[in-house]
């Protein structure tokens, strides 16, 4: 998940749902103190409980659909990589989510989604997917991790691709 976290740099790194912060340790562990690393938790006794673990994370309890407007007030982008703990739910009805993900990123920008591989042929991880596609121009997804329990897979997404005028996802 936190592959993408360069290892050099000033990197600006955002968590979206952090829940209990398993994958905000690992990203602190890998940035070692460079770069800004900024969670949206959209609970708010998630957001606290990361917030004391965490002092060196600036956590904001707000909807990641608002992401764009969220980055800019704290004055953060282009970001270079988005880690998201969010489950497939939270993207059902929420095509903007994608979008606004693809906004934020710099052009060599990567975002990382965690899945577990029971769900990923049910029709919400079907449409995350091809969301996925639609908004980058490569998505890969990794072999499964069995030593996750449930076992689970990332899917690794780079290059997003412009955003139009009316704010849509387009090609190259």
């Amino acid at each position: 998940m936190v592959v993408g976290v360069p290892e050099r740099g000033e990197p600006a790194v955002v968590e979206l749902g952090a829940g209990t912060g398993a994958f905000t340790s690992a990203i602190q562990r890998r940035l070692g103190g460079r770069g800004r690393h900024v969670v949206v938790e959209l609970n708010a006794r998630f957001a606290a409980a990361v917030a004391r673990a965490h002092p060196a994370v600036e956590v904001v309890c707000e909807d990641a659909v608002r992401l764009p407007e969220l980055l800019a007030r704290l004055g953060v982008g282009p970001v270079d990589v988005v880690v998201s703990g969010l489950p497939w739910v939270a993207y059902a009805g929420q095509p903007p989510l994608i979008g606004s993900v693809a906004r934020v990123l710099s052009p060599a920008g990567v975002y990382t989604q965690f899945a577990y591989t029971w769900t990923r042929w049910a029709a919400p991880a079907r449409r995350l997917a091809g969301g996925l596609r639609e908004a980058f121009e490569e998505v890969v997804t990794t072999a499964t991790v069995w030593r996750n329990l449930p076992p689970a897979v990332v899917y690794v997404a780079r290059r997003p691709r412009l955003p139009a005028a009316d704010g849509e996802i387009t090609g190259p």
